[in-house]
């Protein structure tokens, strides 16, 4: 390993990024494990990403304003189907949500098929590209957070399930887009697994494991030359699987 490569110009901004997608995601993480609808994250993440690809399908600039439209669209005819579904299925909502997903990702590969560029774009859907993030797309994200966590927690106990799947359907889409799919997924759902059984101190538990996650992930996917997403998705898990043993031992 070769400590030397660790350049905090391109690892401080992913950091950054990886301190602001904790902040959000760990409480929503926790409402989406109370709710049982474990993989609402992935299909509304795959839905927002098919958003970006159609966005991308028409030449729009990425980042641009043309491509969180439609994504964003996207994202939330996702959450307003499901919220539809959840009402008047609920027995077989988790099947509905998985076959949402299914089909937002086979929809994604079909749009894709005929794009000379279509697997790495793919790929970097999945994986994200965390390391080139920049200071100027932090900004206007950070503010957006910062406006979905005080919304949250003044809302969070008396929200209905409606007010939840919007906010949820703008934060995936903006997350999304910074880090990819995989690592929305686990930095929404490790952190809830960890601490689900802990009372005291819970978003501070989750916030822990996510930030030691990215740290950990960024720095070892420096030194060992691997991709970062991939990195940090594995030294979340870790983090999650070190705290909740202690939790466990703790609460014995």
């Amino acid at each position: 390993m070769n400590w030397s490569v660790i350049d905090f110009s391109i690892l401080g901004p992913a950091l950054v990024v990886g301190l602001l997608v904790t902040l959000t995601h760990v409480p929503l993480g926790q409402r989406v494990l109370q709710r049982g609808i474990i993989f609402l994250d992935l299909a509304i993440a795959q839905v927002a990403g098919l958003g970006i690809i159609i966005a991308y399908s028409f030449h729009f600039e990425p980042g641009g304003w043309q491509v969180q439209l439609i994504a964003f669209s996207a994202a939330v005819i996702g959450v307003l189907l499901l919220h539809f579904t959840e009402q008047r299925w609920p027995k077989i909502q988790e099947a509905l949500i998985g076959s949402l997903f299914v089909l937002a990702s086979s929809a994604s590969i079909l749009l894709l098929a005929t794009n000379p560029t279509g697997g790495e774009q793919l790929k970097e859907l999945l994986v994200g590209q965390i390391l080139w993030v920049s200071y100027e797309q932090i900004i206007p994200v950070s503010i957006l957070y910062a406006a979905i966590l005080g919304y949250w927690f003044v809302i969070s106990k008396r929200a209905s399930s409606l007010h939840f799947y919007i906010l949820f359907a703008l934060t995936i889409t903006a997350s999304v887009q910074l880090v990819g799919i995989y690592l929305v997924f686990a930095s929404l759902i490790l952190p809830a697994l960890a601490i689900r059984n802990t009372s005291k101190f819970t978003l501070g538990y989750g916030y822990l494991i996510g930030v030691t996650g990215y740290l950990l992930g960024l720095l070892f996917a420096a030194v060992m030359d691997l991709p970062a997403g991939a990195m940090i998705v594995h030294s979340m898990a870790i983090s999650a699987l070190f705290i909740g043993y202690l939790l466990s031992k703790q609460k014995a």
